[in-house]
């Protein structure tokens, strides 16, 4: 296949279409997280808030359960029938929750949801309709859609509260589930070939190394600190802010909405001088001190209305930038045959984070008050904070990928042999069984992508 710099239509078409799954489904996870734990508090068994964080963070556990499954599964059923199946987990628990009239009932159909776990199916997928080159891209579009929709979900889940209330809006993402399947039906191209791919999906061969990395366990815990946080925050601060303003929960996007632009506004330069400087480990290791200033400006001023503004402006600040750079930091740290194996870890600690932090939030906001929450999550920031500062420098790298024809595994290592003493190339895999070469490149040296596209015999 030819090397081009631009994606084909049919590339693009993929990867903006399945971009829209991840961005619809994580939608339906997102909208009610400024609003539910209001609604809930209404409801039977709405006087517990353990319960109230228990189904904020249902849909975490058997998201974690269910989602390197999901991916092996579809190597061997294919990728469009379990995305059909996720989906339709997803939009028969929308429905479960939709029409609960009880707090156990919804804790059920969030379960039901994160069962839907169809994060790694639609990557494989994006893995099988793009170009190796391309696919960097690709994954950068999923990546945008995923921030994006968290964004929108924080000033679009008060707005749609007033209309359609919650119950509304589980319905309204199980209708937005089904429109995904004719997505998957009508507009995903359907792939020529489906095979595994390594830089995109989880191996069981390559787990033991990657769980014994101690630099991504790094990286692994900070994502299931960063989401735990993230959940027991929304277990409380909906009601502070009400109990703080006197605001109706209906207009808390009028507090989001600025906080949101704000982070974002300064999320981006911070990223690109870490990335262009090779200062990324700065700028992370900046990022989880102020999340830990935040946490404990929280604890020490949840009762009161301005010290939870400049907390929650804090906490954005400092989550934005690290929801964008720790999957930067995983893809230069991993092993370039293990990035995808190292991915699918961590995403299921990002899962049991949200698990464990919507649960762990209730019941300490049910039974030592609304501090005590931030005063867990400053432990957790805090040790974050120690084992970041203490991890290698991520090396500034960027990865390119291209396609090789069937060789022997004999050939497969010569070529990776003459591909790393190419001046620039911090790194060369040659996998022959999946036709890829993976190359690592030191951004801070010329690298003459002609002399490697000569090797592969791509021209």
């Amino acid at each position: 296949m030819a090397h081009s710099e631009r994606m084909s239509s049919l590339e693009l078409r993929a990867s903006m279409s399945l971009a829209s799954i991840y961005g619809l489904r994580m939608l339906g996870m997102f909208l009610i997280l400024p609003i539910f734990s209001i609604y809930a508090e209404t409801l039977p068994g709405g006087d517990s808030h353990l319960l109230i964080g228990l189904a904020l963070g249902a849909y975490g556990l058997t998201q974690a359960m269910f989602q390197l499954p999901f991916g092996m599964a579809s190597d061997r059923y294919g990728r469009k029938r379990m995305i059909y199946i996720g989906l339709v987990l997803f939009v028969i628990g929308s429905l479960v929750a939709g029409f609960a009239d009880n707090l156990y009932t919804i804790i059920i159909g969030r379960a039901i949801q994160g069962a839907g776990a169809v994060s790694a199916v639609v990557t494989a997928l994006v893995a099988d309709l793009t170009r190796e080159e391309h696919r960097t891209k690709a994954m950068a579009m999923i990546g945008g859609t995923i921030g994006v929709t968290f964004a929108l979900s924080l000033i679009l889940g008060p707005a749609l509260n007033q209309v359609i209330g919650v119950p509304g809006i589980f319905l309204l993402t199980g209708a937005l589930a089904a429109l995904a399947i004719l997505d998957v039906k009508f507009l995903v191209p359907d792939p020529v070939v489906s095979r595994f791919h390594s830089d995109a999906e989880a191996a069981p061969s390559k787990l033991k190394d990657v769980l014994r990395n101690k630099q991504l366990l790094r990286l692994n815990f900070g994502i299931f600190a960063l989401h735990a946080a993230q959940m027991a925050m929304f277990v409380v601060v909906p009601f502070a802010i009400k109990q703080t303003s006197g605001m109706s929960e209906n207009d808390h996007w009028l507090i989001y909405l600025p906080i949101m632009v704000l982070s974002f506004v300064l999320m981006v330069p911070a990223i690109i001088y870490g990335e262009k400087r090779a200062k990324l480990k700065l700028i992370f290791v900046g990022a989880i001190s102020v999340m830990l200033l935040a946490q404990l400006m929280f604890a020490a001023s949840i009762t009161h209305f301005w010290g939870i503004i400049l907390s929650l402006s804090a906490y954005f600040v400092a989550f934005n930038v690290l929801e964008a750079s720790l999957p930067s930091i995983i893809s230069k740290l991993a092993p370039a045959a293990s990035k995808g194996t190292a991915i699918g870890v961590y995403n299921t600690a990002q899962s049991i984070g949200i698990f464990l932090g919507g649960t762990l939030g209730g019941v300490l906001s049910h039974y030592y008050g609304y501090a005590s929450v931030f005063l867990f999550c400053s432990v957790l920031m805090g040790i974050w904070l120690l084992l970041a500062i203490s991890m290698q420098p991520p090396p500034a790298v960027k990865s390119k990928m291209y396609h090789v024809d069937e060789m022997s595994p004999e050939a497969a290592a010569s070529l990776a042999k003459a591909l790393g003493t190419l001046a620039g190339v911090r790194e060369a895999v040659v996998l022959a069984d999946e036709g890829l070469v993976i190359l690592k490149i030191d951004m801070q040296h010329a690298f003459d992508e002609t002399q490697a596209l000569q090797l592969i015999g791509s021209e």
